[in-house]
């Protein structure tokens, strides 16, 4: 099978350089200006954690360097952030948003969210991470491995439609026969984890390898979650060698791995930061400017580290590119795609 999606992502993952461009003179744009920066996630959970990592770090990087103010807007996987950056917020550069991939991904998979906005037509400023993500149980959970899943019923906790951790879990019951039974509804991977320390679930599944070192490292050293199996378009080499199959050897069906492949290549965008449609070029300029400098700067990766949040960045150039050839699947694989991901 000719991996078209597989080929298109990973190609993209080999980052577009980091050197600094040359840009027209807009030393004075932003002086006297203040960024608000619109998070399509709940507050503490991995999405809100890097994009105040971001707004802490990249004002040192913009000429004049104007503060960078988080706003909190969940709520239907980022769509609701999304529609507000895309139809109401000011082209001017003074507004970035923090999307979910979902929110990118969401005409494609999701027929109802095309009439929101186009993620086409978003200017993309860069992505921070590019994460693999896993399905996790509880230590006292029945369901130990990804075996187990397959043969026995398993309560997990998901978000409402839209949102990674129910699309997963959907997509490894449609895609390999796992019996995950999906209970959705919770808010964030802040409210999921509670849930699973309160024993109302056992695990859950689409929850990004990065955002689960930063959030729960004590759950990895003492053991106390099973990391089932890992979901990315290639292996991540921390969880190969802790012994983490990947989803592939478990999907038989071929246009199903191409469907998955479609699906998991939304891990690109796992933190990209946008702006609206028609944004002034000189804004453009700035802000990926910008945003390529952070992501290489010592003391934001220092930071980074102590957060324990991994970067795998990519230009914002680069995920212009991808989001328009993702968009244009084959028909048949775009249609399995949104079935698998249905619960």
């Amino acid at each position: 099978m000719v991996r078209w999606v597989r080929g298109i992502v990973v190609a993209s993952m080999a980052l577009a350089s980091f050197g600094a461009p040359q840009y027209g003179r807009a030393a004075d744009h932003y002086t006297g200006k203040t960024i608000e920066m619109l998070v399509g996630a709940d507050v503490g959970g991995g999405y809100d954690i890097y994009a105040r990592l971001v707004a802490r770090h990249m004002p040192r990087h913009i000429a004049g360097a104007p503060p960078i103010v988080a706003r909190n807007m969940p709520g239907a996987g980022s769509a609701i952030a999304g529609a507000q950056l895309y139809s109401k917020s000011a082209k001017d550069g003074t507004v970035i948003g923090a999307l979910m991939p979902g929110a990118i991904m969401g005409r494609i998979l999701d027929d109802k969210a095309s009439n929101l906005f186009d993620p086409t037509k978003f200017v993309y400023i860069g992505t921070a991470d590019s994460g693999t993500r896993v399905c996790i149980t509880m230590a006292n959970a029945a369901t130990k491995t990804y075996e187990d899943a397959l043969r026995q019923r398993t309560i997990m906790g998901a978000s409402q439609a839209g949102g990674a951790t129910r699309d997963y879990e959907a997509l490894h019951n449609h895609a390999t026969g796992a019996k995950f039974e999906i209970v959705s509804g919770y808010k964030g991977t802040s409210d999921l984890t509670l849930a699973m320390e309160r024993g109302e679930t056992a695990g859950l599944c689409g929850f990004d390898w990065s955002s689960l070192k930063s959030q729960k490292p004590d759950w990895i050293r003492d053991k106390t979650i099973n990391i089932l199996v890992q979901d990315a378009l290639e292996p991540e080499p921390e969880l190969t060698a802790m012994g983490v199959p990947t989803i592939w050897p478990y999907i038989k069906n071929d246009l199903d791995k191409q469907a998955v492949e479609l699906v998991l290549s939304q891990q690109l965008f796992g933190r990209s930061y946008v702006l609206p449609p028609g944004a002034a070029p000189d804004a453009v300029a700035i802000l990926r400017k910008a945003f390529a400098a952070t992501v290489v700067d010592a003391e934001f990766l220092a930071d980074a580290a102590r957060a324990r949040v991994s970067i795998t960045a990519s230009t914002g150039e680069r995920l212009q590119e991808v989001v328009t050839r993702v968009h244009s699947a084959p028909k048949e694989v775009v249609t399995r795609a949104r079935q698998i991901i249905e619960p």
